[in-house]
């Protein structure tokens, strides 16, 4: 059973995005903190950059990796989600809820088209 909702767009790097106006929700997938396992630490320092397509805005902790977190689109960070700081967990347990990390003002909306469809994503993982 999948667990990637139709309403959000995936990069190949396993994060999801949600665009509500100008702003950007990004987070990483049930896949992504399933390959990971528990997750411990996330660290994003570059609130307040402004970071292109592809470029690293943070990393993610688990108990046995770390792994870079790449954006989605690019565009300033403007907000880390700030309960990860005491409940880093939250991403394995909710990650399209309460797990999210960042929230972007997104540059350039035409990048959202280059990005996976939740079926495309699936498949890739499939693969």
């Amino acid at each position: 059973m999948s667990n990637y909702p139709e309403t959000l767009k995936y990069t190949k790097d396993h994060e999801w995005v949600s665009l509500n106006g100008d702003i950007a929700t990004v987070g990483i997938t049930d896949f992504a903190q399933h390959e990971l396992g528990d997750i411990v630490y996330v660290e994003v320092d570059t609130v307040g950059s402004t970071l292109n397509h592809g470029e690293v805005f943070g990393t993610v902790e688990a108990v046995k990796t770390v792994s870079d977190l790449f954006m989605p689109v690019g565009g300033e960070i403007l907000e880390l989600n700030s309960g990860l700081d005491s409940a880093p967990e939250t991403v394995n347990s909710d990650p399209y809820g309460k797990g999210w990390m960042i929230k972007i003002k997104v540059a350039n909306a035409s990048e959202f088209d280059s990005l996976l469809s939740a079926a495309d994503y699936e498949n890739m993982v499939a693969a």
